[in-house]
């Protein structure tokens, strides 16, 4: 390999050139990926330069206090002798606020390495691990922040011992959640009330997990219970991981790529009116496999979720309300519930008796703040039928304007339009309405009975996405 060659592939080479060409999502795309490579000052010396191109001064005077305390004098000797510089109270101190703030801006995957070299410096300071874990969980490293927090001599607090439950579970290590939580005493104190819930989030989490655990693991679905996922809680029971954490029933797993990293879910999918009726279609499969008959559909806001409320009201042969929050026995209904305004979505993880939140399209990257009953399919990024799209005219690909009808007149070609189940590449097991039938009615019990909870994880079964 040439020198030049060898150059282009350091990857401080390459954080400074994308610096310099003030691509600053790609320096954060790369640090995610070879921040580790880089010495520890010229890590943060780029997420310094990165932030200060964002206008974050905070972040940028975290940084700076870091480089000071690692290398006071000559940043540039520190480099170099790295390995042998002692750790000290001030270097753990600045790390810990540098991570902190790395957290606050949304990148607490870059948070890591700092807080765990804070860690390092100062084991014994329990807050600093704590910090380690929120970050850890954030960035979907579950284990890792189990270990972070089980690694601290001395007694762990009752948050910490929360989060080692919590993460337990999103790690899928089953055994584990219910030793902690068995440990987990009522909280007492001023914070009681909020502390509370978090208990029962896990509280929740573990019922359903004890449901979804019954289901069948036959594979491809062949005694009518396994389905395209395998049942039992396996490391490919995409429903029923998909319930456990967040209450929601999965309607359909993707049929692509299954076995090539996705594991039921969309990275990026054109939808169309086919497969959202195909998805309403499966919805009353299990509205009638618990015998549910909302009176209503509720209609949010949205564009996007007014039609698609407006077409399962013609198709539910349901009288369509405006969504208000108290409303009971009714469907409400989203088709992306990010686009939700958050007094409604704080609304929503209220439950009333008889409401049912359908979501058509749930990012499973970036997850609502209230988790839906039902769930059309999980994907990265959407295009909706009647939005804009790419298409090829005279050889060149354009994007074609959305459909700008009324919504009222979508929604009835929506309503009307025949249902298509996708077959996909042939390379993933059978999800008949048998096996959702079989599901829904072995986890029905625990369904539609504690708060819809923000979890911003997904959980064990990983799936490829885009960076």
């Amino acid at each position: 390999m040439t020198s030049d060659a060898s150059a282009a592939a350091d990857p401080l080479t390459t954080a400074e050139d994308l610096l310099a060409g003030g691509d600053i999502a790609a320096v954060i795309r790369h640090l995610r990926v070879e921040g580790d490579a880089l010495l520890l000052p010229d890590f943060v010396r780029v997420l310094r330069d990165a932030a200060r191109g964002m206008g974050f001064e905070e972040m940028v005077a975290a940084a700076e206090r870091v480089l000071a305390a690692l290398a006071p004098a000559d940043v540039a000797a520190a480099e170099a002798a790295e390995a042998d510089a002692p750790g000290t109270e001030e270097q753990a101190l600045a790390l810990y606020e540098f991570g902190y703030e790395c957290v606050e801006h949304g990148i607490a995957y870059l948070a890591v390495r700092p807080l765990r070299e804070a860690a390092e410096r100062e084991p014994g300071v329990i807050q600093i691990r704590t910090e380690l874990a929120a970050a850890c969980e954030r960035s979907w490293q579950h284990r890792e922040a189990i270990a972070a927090l089980r690694g601290f001599d001395g007694e762990l607090p009752w948050l910490a011992r929360y989060q080692v439950a919590f993460n337990a579970l999103l790690a899928g290590d089953l055994p584990t959640a219910e030793q902690e939580f068995a440990a987990l005493p009522e909280p007492e104190g001023e914070d009681r009330k909020e502390l509370g819930l978090l208990r029962e989030k896990v509280r929740a989490m573990l019922v359903r997990a004890a449901a979804a655990a019954t289901v069948s693991a036959g594979a491809g679905g062949s005694d009518g219970a396994g389905g395209s996922d395998g049942g039992g809680l396996g490391p490919k029971d995409l429903r029923g991981w998909q319930f456990a954490l967040t209450g929601g029933v999965l309607l359909t797993v993707s049929p692509y790529g299954y076995d090539a990293g996705m594991t039921g879910r969309w990275a990026m999918v054109g939808d169309s009116y086919q497969a959202c009726a195909e998805a309403l279609r499966r919805l009353g499969v299990v509205l009638a496999a618990r015998g549910l008959k909302p009176q209503t559909v509720s209609l949010l806001p949205d564009r996007d979720s007014e039609i698609i409320g407006l077409a399962a009201a013609r198709y539910f042969d349901l009288p369509a309300v405006p969504f208000e929050p108290d409303r009971t026995d009714t469907l409400v209904v989203a088709y992306d519930l990010n686009a939700a305004e958050p007094q409604i979505l704080a609304a929503l993880r209220e439950r009333e008796p008889g409401q049912i939140l359908f979501e058509r399209a749930t990012d499973w990257t970036d997850p609502p703040l209230a988790a839906a009953d039902v769930i059309g399919f999980l994907r990265q990024a959407v295009r909706e039928p009647w939005g804009s799209a790419f298409r090829m005219v005279d050889g060149e690909v354009v994007e074609t304007e959305p459909d700008a009808r009324p919504a009222e007149e979508i929604a009835a070609e929506l309503a009307g339009t025949e249902p298509v189940d996708d077959a996909g590449d042939g390379q993933t097991p059978p999800d008949p309405d048998a096996v959702l039938e079989a599901f829904v009615s072995a986890v029905g019990d625990s369904w539609l009975s504690a708060r819809r909870e923000y979890v911003g994880s997904p959980g064990p079964v990983p799936s490829s996405r885009f960076l």
